[in-house]
């Protein structure tokens, strides 16, 4: 499996250091291209979650 960024190119770190397009932390964008696909999975999930829970 190849677990694909979830990143969309409009790139911005907000007050918490997540980035407005794709929900990541910076410490989850810093370490995607080493993280193996379990942690992307769940880096994703992560994700998902904070986009529901944002206004």
């Amino acid at each position: 499996m190849n677990v694909a960024s979830p990143c969309i190119r409009n790139c911005c770190l907000d007050k918490q250091d997540m980035c407005v397009g794709c929900y990541r932390l910076i410490d989850e964008i810093l370490i995607w291209g080493q993280a193996d696909d379990h942690r992307k999975t769940q880096i994703l999930k992560l994700c998902e979650q904070r986009k529901t829970l944002k206004p």
